[in-house]
């Protein structure tokens, strides 16, 4: 079977770490599941197509994006293979880099927050406003900060 990217194992295992650190963080679920198994192939194909974006990043010194859902690359303008790897910085205009830094390290401070609103700039550069973003803390299985990630239910093109 010739799976789509976001459907192999290691980023099934990363949509585990998603959807566990998010119930660590908020104490309620990211989502709730259509299937009512528990598979995480499952899962990992209804966050995809989920309706609101949802991104994750590496906990690295310039944080790499490490997943991005249909609507998030929908909204950022670029396909799985170009927004997944590339610098999560680059999701934002370079005015709003220190912005958007001092916000992910107060939301690693706290393992999650809520109510955030930001711009955001897509491939052609085109800025857009999101809000009621959740940004949270990826924790490994063996409780050690991996990355994070975010979801948001609002945005608008400006």
């Amino acid at each position: 079977m010739n799976d789509p990217p976001w459907l192999h194992q290691d980023k099934r295992e990363l949509v585990k770490l998603i959807f566990l650190s998010h119930q660590k963080a908020f104490k309620y679920e990211l989502m709730k599941c259509q299937n009512i198994s528990d598979s995480y192939r499952h899962k990992s194909q209804e966050l995809f197509f989920l309706d609101s974006p949802v991104l994750a990043h590496s906990n690295t010194k310039d944080p790499l994006i490490t997943y991005a859902n249909a609507k998030a690359l929908q909204l950022w303008g670029r396909q799985w293979k170009i927004m997944v790897g590339m610098p999560s910085r680059l999701t934002a205009p370079k005015d709003q880099q220190d912005k958007r830094q001092a916000t992910l390290h107060l939301a690693n401070q706290k393992n999650g927050i809520n109510g955030l609103q930001g711009i955001r700039v897509n491939q052609n550069g085109r800025k857009f406003k999101i809000s009621n973003i959740r940004l949270w803390t990826l924790w490994d299985e063996d409780e050690h900060p991996i990355g994070q990630a975010a979801t948001f239910s609002d945005w608008w093109f400006l």
